[in-house]
């Protein structure tokens, strides 16, 4: 059984953004309080989260999470990555913690943290990571846990998504090849990117998430990485499809 817990659906700006008037701003729902999207995985002993955000630790803390046996990184925008250095409690207890991402992904990390990852630039009681890289069509594992990396178009950035077993977990998707689609056939969850109902240049909107869930028909999805623009989650839940639904923070899902 693999548990899921949703610990951010929110877009880069998290909801409420900063400022905003919008009514969805001064919800008293509370699962229209969207911090930046992460995933927690369990599964028999393991523990690993999908990104790293600036919500990190607040998530882990709202969690309850005491052991981390990894990050897998999607792509390396600041919502995704800027967690890193909150990993420390886990790294004090645990040693190194093990990490998964492109090599692209891991250039970025090294230029905006130095400090972490220039061995001539180390600060005393940053954290330290056991680095895997991660190539398209090339599944990897944590332990005992097969893991198939799902490639797909940020506007113009290569994006990995990743699917364990018969649950998928994709972000930040704008389009997606029918070749990576084939290797989603069969899901019994699927979470993807729905920004919103508009159109967006880097996010599927509501009605081009809906034609790839048409694609590949999984048993049941949950959007995430949602804008305030979508509105209010207990009225746009209401217009989905009956196997669609949104995420919302502190969800947690079980695959078999």
């Amino acid at each position: 059984m693999i548990k899921i817990t949703f610990l951010g659906t929110g877009t880069s700006q998290g909801v409420p953004v900063i400022g905003s008037d919008h009514p969805v701003s001064f919800s008293k729902d509370p699962r229209d309080k969207r911090l930046r999207s992460s995933i927690l995985i369990e599964y028999k002993n393991l523990s690993f989260t999908v990104d790293c955000g600036p919500d990190f630790r607040q998530q882990m803390l709202k969690a309850n999470c005491k052991k981390l046996d990894g990050i897998i990184f999607t792509h390396e925008h600041a919502d995704h990555t800027t967690g890193i250095d909150d990993v420390r409690p886990f790294f004090f207890r645990q040693g190194k913690i093990p990490i998964y991402l492109n090599k692209r992904v891991l250039d970025s990390l090294k230029e905006r943290f130095a400090y972490i990852f220039d061995p001539k630039k180390k600060y005393p009681g940053s954290p330290d990571f056991d680095i895997n890289i991660i190539e398209n069509n090339k599944s990897f594992q944590i332990s005992n846990l097969e893991i198939s990396p799902i490639e797909s178009m940020h506007l113009r950035l290569p994006v990995f998504g990743y699917r364990i077993n018969d649950f998928a977990y994709l972000t930040d998707v704008k389009t997606i090849s029918e070749l990576e689609l084939k290797k989603l056939n069969g899901l019994d969850a699927l979470v993807i990117n729905a920004l919103r109902f508009e159109p967006h240049p880097s996010h599927l909107n509501v009605n081009e998430a809906i034609e790839i869930i048409n694609f590949i028909k999984p048993k049941k999805t949950f959007f995430t990485h949602i804008s305030h623009n979508m509105g209010f989650h207990q009225e746009v839940c209401k217009k989905l499809p009956k196997n669609v639904t949104l995420a919302y923070d502190g969800l947690v899902i079980e695959i078999d």
